[in-house]
């Protein structure tokens, strides 16, 4: 029931507007704000709460954005032990977040562009689940699939950011998960459930979209779940797509059956959604759980 990360790091410095800005404009923002960020480290912060066993492999720079990129691995317990301090800045996002809770968010790679497959760690064994993004170098990423997969991990991917997603991943993904924007990317433009299906011929065993305000999708060979999204008053919407993977793969870890592990995710994404940040908004196993007690049971 042991669950590793190979993602990126990253500081965030986000600025509230009223509005996000369009190209050649300047809106006026309130003080900006340092955080932990970055999508793997998202992702394991957020299994790390729900209470997967979660390792690390990630690259941060000897500067001054290290610690606090590093800030909230260390509040969850993540292991580090796969950590490397690389010749390159930390990596930096910039995010623009409007009243509404939208966001804009621009990322500076850093260390995380550094990484490369001898990073990996030599075994793959005690590993159940392998949770990746597509901020590192496809070549990493690409091989700790190849790895994963030859080890009996379950390999899920957050397609995110979009960028070419080579048939080999595919093939070796287990759960690819998806925005509606990835997955136009990766199907072209259609009827969602269509689209999804049509990725299951290429190698997944299930595919998950996550359609912001109207819940998610999620298809395998003989099933389609649909769960609506769980009510709240959204503030930000930061880090709610990397809680969502995150938390659905740590509940897979403990055995949870899959309609019952996306509706665990589906809360503590929208909980993540009612705070300001990424990791500082991602809410603890107990918040969840109290939360589900005022709304429909898990399936």
């Amino acid at each position: 029931m042991s669950v590793l990360v190979v993602g990126s790091v990253n500081a965030d410095l986000t600025v509230r507007a009223a509005r996000i800005p369009g190209p050649g404009e300047t809106v006026l923002g309130n003080e900006a704000r340092t955080s932990p960020g970055g999508k793997g480290a998202n992702g394991a912060v957020a299994a790390a709460l729900a209470g997967a066993t979660v390792s690390m492999v990630g690259g941060v720079g000897e500067d001054a954005f290290q610690d606090v990129a590093l800030s909230g691995l260390k509040r969850a317990g993540v292991d580090l032990s796969g950590l490397l301090t690389l010749d390159a800045p930390t990596g930096l996002a910039l995010i623009t977040v409007s009243d509404a809770g939208e966001n804009a968010i621009t990322v500076a790679s850093g260390a995380n562009a550094r990484l490369a497959p001898p990073h990996l760690p030599e075994s793959f064994d005690g590993f159940t689940h392998l949770l990746m993004q597509q901020e590192l170098p496809p070549e990493i990423t690409l091989e700790a699939a190849k790895r994963a997969s030859a080890a009996g991990l379950m390999v899920l991917l957050n397609a995110t950011p979009t960028r070419d997603t080579s048939p080999e991943l595919l093939r070796l993904t287990g759960h690819l998960l998806v925005n509606e924007h990835e997955l136009a990317a990766l199907a072209g433009d259609g009827e969602v459930e269509i689209s999804a299906r049509s990725l299951l011929e290429r190698g997944p065993q299930a595919v998950t979209v996550t359609l912001g305000g109207e819940g998610s999708l999620t298809v395998t060979a003989g099933e389609t779940y649909r769960l609506p999204a769980h009510p709240v008053n959204a503030v930000d919407t930061t880090g709610a797509g990397d809680t969502f993977c995150g938390v659905l793969t740590a509940r897979l870890s403990h055995g949870d059956t899959l309609k019952t592990a996306l509706h665990w995710a589906g809360i503590a994404a929208a909980l993540a959604c009612t705070r300001p940040g990424a990791q500082d908004a991602m809410p603890t196993w107990a918040e969840v759980e109290r939360e589900n007690a005022h709304g429909p049971q898990p399936l």
